[in-house]
């Protein structure tokens, strides 16, 4: 099994959830800092795994999907200064505890975790997918597993459907259909949650919804009769939508440079970086006891 960590969804938690007086010697804030060094070094004490990889986000402007549609997340503030120096340094730690640290400017965390994966299918190893963000889930199969950490727990292939109301394979056509706020997509006019479901549970995707438009108007869901011409004239939309919603499990990377395999975390440089961020003992004993676990 191998475990992939969406490390901004952490760093966002504890940024916003952590004291804000939380600062180094020259005042500047280490919150998200602190909060995501204590989930990774909670996380790798119970699980001690040997193949594991932790995925950043760049940058959203420079992404491809802002090139097929430049309102694709325009919708967001971006992020604050402090909080663009505090994700350098969750980076910087990542890399000392002795795990794959990988962020690119064209593709997001979500594609870096699909390539992973994708990966480890290749090399007969599982994944679990550590998470918040149910986009994820759309890459499961029938051996991996999506851990909503301190969250909603563990939730396997076979649970997705009652979790998140569609499979796996569907995640991405219904967030197409009924569209994405967080994202700023858009989807089909008049489409909401439950309409997105109905369809997909009589039609199973994207592509039988459009192949069955004349079959449309029998669906047991309000509004039945006008749906397929919604559909019809909102065709690109989807189609586009959904080029935005599908994660990429092929973003380019030297297969050299695939090494999850754990390391011995160098705590030279955990102990430099917390002397930095004026960062106590706590942590610190914490990144021994998982030196120790890596040495085992």
């Amino acid at each position: 099994m191998q475990y992939l960590i969406d490390a901004s969804v952490y760093i966002f938690r504890a940024y916003y959830s952590m004291p804000e007086d939380m600062v180094d010697a020259d005042g500047n804030p280490v919150n998200a800092l602190y909060g995501f060094c204590r989930f990774l070094g909670d996380f790798m004490e119970q699980v001690n795994p040997e193949y594991m990889a932790v995925l950043f986000d760049e940058s959203q402007s420079a992404s491809y999907r802002a090139e097929i549609y430049p309102e694709y997340k325009a919708n967001r503030d971006p992020a604050p200064p402090e909080l663009i120096r505090q994700f350098g340094q969750c980076r910087r730690f990542a890399r000392a505890l002795g795990v794959l640290e990988w962020g690119s400017p064209r593709y997001e965390a979500d594609d870096l975790i699909g390539t992973l994966v994708h990966h480890g299918r290749t090399q007969n190893r599982a994944s679990t997918i550590v998470t918040r963000d149910k986009d994820l889930a759309q890459l499961l199969s029938t051996d991996d597993i999506f851990w909503d950490f301190a969250g909603k727990g563990k939730i396997a292939y076979e649970q997705v459907s009652g979790v998140f109301g569609v499979r796996p394979e569907q995640i991405a056509d219904f967030l197409a259909l009924a569209g994405d706020a967080v994202d700023n997509i858009k989807g089909v006019p008049g489409v909401g949650k439950k309409t997105a479901t109905v369809l997909l549970e009589n039609f199973g995707s994207l592509d039988g919804i459009y192949d069955n438009l004349g079959r449309v108007h029998e669906i047991n869901v309000r509004g039945a009769k006008t749906l397929g011409d919604k559909l019809d004239k909102h065709r690109e939309d989807a189609l586009l939508a959904r080029k935005l919603t599908g994660i990429l499990c092929d973003a380019p990377i030297d297969d050299a440079e695939i090494a999850m395999q754990r390391s011995v975390p160098k705590l030279g440089d955990i102990n430099a970086l917390f002397d930095e961020a004026n960062i106590g003992t706590a942590l610190r004993r914490q990144a021994e006891r998982i030196a120790d676990l890596s040495r085992d």
